[in-house]
């Protein structure tokens, strides 16, 4: 049945805003953007360096797509598990899996599109600090390795 009573919206973000997990990203889709009620996407913008807080995400699913730079992330319980996220990569994090992610490089950006089946998703990421710097050894060497 089509519905004219509802209004597509277009967003235009001019800056970033910090995501819970520590991290700049440019606000797209929400429930505060745009009403919306079971989806949410961002643009992630791990400047040269940048590194997320190692988190979950409390009951949603999570998708990446990666659109510049190489972005590596550390999973599991004890972030036991290594994937790179590139230009054309996709990637899918289940509820409640901790994970950090990394820009590989000190000295370009990298940038991914997050998409969350959770319009608030921001108020459901948890923070795990008992698991930051955890793996910070081997992110130094991932790096090193790419550069």
């Amino acid at each position: 049945m089509i519905d004219t009573s509802k209004k597509i919206v277009t967003l235009h973000p001019k800056g970033t805003d910090e995501a819970v997990q520590g991290i700049p990203q440019y606000v797209g889709i929400s429930a505060k953007t745009a009403g919306s009620t079971g989806i949410a996407m961002n643009l992630t913008a791990f400047g040269p360096g940048g590194k997320a807080k190692v988190h979950y995400h409390r009951g949603f699913e999570t998708s990446l797509y990666g659109v510049s730079g190489r972005i590596g992330m550390y999973t599991g319980a004890r972030l036991e598990n290594y994937c790179v996220i590139e230009p054309g990569t996709f990637c899918f994090i289940p509820p409640g899996v901790p994970h950090v992610a990394f820009n590989l490089s000190d000295t370009e950006a990298a940038t991914a599109i997050s998409s969350r089946n959770d319009a608030s998703e921001q108020e459901n990421v948890a923070l795990v600090p008992e698991l930051d710097g955890l793996r910070d050894a081997e992110i130094d060497e991932k790096k090193r390795q790419a550069s």
